[in-house]
């Protein structure tokens, strides 16, 4: 497959920004290529495969992070937290904040439905990186890749007793630091009744954080919290904060 320049620079931005550096680029844009261009051009190529062993290696690795972190946790409670890491809320989360929606490359129907807002779509994509960078790079690679944005994923669902509850953790951290709860608005609200978009912003102390987007508005105030709760991580860590990680 050639990449036009304009693709290349897009990637190598990408690489950047995700913190690792693949040796075959046409493999790194193949782990972008959803079904659906294959299902309507010339091209056969797609990330499914990509994304089956992806789904291995991450799963190998969240065990292997909680079985060296939870030493006194067993194996049904291990068993529970990683269902829980490795779910489709989860990863899609992830993608977003990785920006693999502004690099998935879909066919023109899957386009016109919102496919770069799916959460199917997402996470499947994140499993074909994954799975892109251990034959690219390696276990190794892989491993700190997946540590690196799945490890306070894994923190926050544990401490949340197994559940990944945004809302309740950025609650929690609001009234410790602010003695005031967070505000959520509805800003934008599109499309028909049956396929319908919120978009929410949460407000703390007077800051915006979001929009966090969703099919209803539940879903839609889980992702604004949870950029926020990742922003206040970052001023914590003393890190200039992002108010828009998805």
């Amino acid at each position: 497959m050639v990449l036009e320049s304009g693709r290349k620079k897009q990637l190598a931005a990408f690489q950047k920004t995700a913190g690792f550096r693949f040796r075959s680029l046409e493999l790194l844009n193949l782990s972008f290529m959803h079904r659906s261009v294959s299902n309507e051009t010339s091209c056969r190529l797609n990330n499914e495969r990509l994304e089956f062993l992806g789904d291995s290696i991450l799963g190998a690795v969240c065990a292997t992070i909680l079985y060296e972190k939870y030493t006194g946790k067993t194996e049904v409670e291990l068993a529970k937290i990683k269902s829980v890491t490795v779910s489709e809320d989860v990863l899609s989360a992830v993608a977003r904040e990785l920006e693999l929606d502004t690099m998935l490359l879909l066919g023109k129907g899957e386009e016109l439905s919102g496919g770069r807002k799916k959460k199917a779509i997402l996470a499947d994509t994140l499993e074909a990186l994954i799975g892109a960078l251990y034959i690219d790079s390696g276990y190794k690679a892989a491993y700190t890749f997946v540590s690196r944005y799945f490890s306070l994923e894994i923190d926050h669902i544990v401490k949340n007793n197994y559940h990944r509850d945004y809302k309740s953790l950025l609650q929690e951290l609001c009234q410790r630091h602010f003695r005031s709860y967070p505000q959520y608005s509805l800003v934008k609200r599109s499309g028909p009744d049956h396929d319908r978009m919120y978009w929410i912003v949460v407000t703390i102390a007077g800051t915006d954080y979001g929009p966090g987007t969703g099919r209803n508005k539940k879903t839609a105030e889980q992702e604004a919290a949870r950029m926020a709760y990742h922003a206040m991580e970052e001023i914590a860590a003393g890190k200039e904060p992002s108010k828009n990680l998805g």
